[in-house]
C-alpha cells in the first residue's frame, strides 16, 4: 500500500516510537481517538510510516483486547478458543466469512430497532401507556426480524456445510475408496 489514499479516507501513519499520526489533522492521536473515529464511522487506514504496510487490522484488534481487558467482556474464553482453533483449518475461510455476515445481519437488525423506535418519544414524556404501544408494536417486529435472522444463519450455515462437502469430494476423489466412482479392488480389472 502507498501513503496515498483513496478519496475521503483518512491516513493514519505509525512511526516506529508506536505513536499514531493523524495526517488529517496533523497531529498524534492515541488508540483511545482511533476506536473515536471507529464509533463515529470515519474510514480510516493506518500504515507504517517507514514501509506503507497497512497496518489497520492489527489496530483494531489493539482496540479489541482493550475493550476486552476493561469492563465485560464480549468474548468468552471458549469462543475465543473456538475462533483460535480456526486458524489454519481448511474451514477458516468460511468461519471468517461466516462470522462477518452474522455480525452485519445483526447490525441490520439493531438499525431496523432504531428506525422503528424514532419518533416514540419525540418531545414527549415515556409514559407507561406509551412504552405498552411501543412494545406492542416492537414485539412481533422483533420475532419477524429474528426468524429471519435465525434462517439467514442457517442459510449461511448450510452454505458452509455445503462448501464442506465439496471440499471434501475434491480430496476424497483423489484416493480411490470402495464405493467411489473408478475403485478397482486389487486383482480387478
Amino acid at each position: 500500500m502507498t501513503s496515498s489514499k483513496k478519496s475521503g479516507e483518512r491516513l493514519i501513519k505509525k512511526y516506529p516510537n508506536r505513536r499514531l499520526y493523524d495526517t488529517q489533522t496533523s497531529s498524534y492521536i492515541t488508540l483511545a481517538d482511533v476506536k473515536q473515529l471507529v464509533l463515529g464511522n470515519e474510514v480510516f487506514t493506518v500504515v507504517d510510516a517507514k514501509t506503507d504496510e497497512d497496518l489497520t487490522r492489527s489496530i483494531l484488534l489493539q482496540i479489541i483486547l482493550e475493550e476486552e481487558a476493561n469492563g465485560e467482556p464480549m468474548f468468552s474464553s471458549a469462543a475465543l478458543s473456538q475462533i483460535i482453533r480456526y486458524y489454519g483449518h481448511a474451514m477458516q475461510g468460511m468461519m471468517g466469512s461466516y462470522l462477518e455476515k452474522n455480525i452485519q445481519v445483526f447490525i441490520d437488525i439493531q438499525n431496523k430497532l432504531a428506525e422503528n423506535s424514532r419518533g416514540v418519544m419525540d418531545d414527549k414524556p415515556f409514559s407507561p401507556e406509551m412504552w405498552n404501544q411501543f412494545m406492542n408494536v416492537q414485539g412481533p417486529m422483533m420475532q419477524g426480524m429474528m426468524s429471519n435472522y435465525i434462517e439467514q444463519s442457517k442459510g449461511l450455515f448450510m452454505q458452509m456445510q455445503e462448501q464442506m462437502q465439496s471440499q471434501a469430494k475434491n480430496v476424497f476423489n483423489v484416493f480411490p475408496f470402495p464405493g467411489t466412482p473408478g475403485f478397482k479392488a486389487p486383482g480387478e480389472k
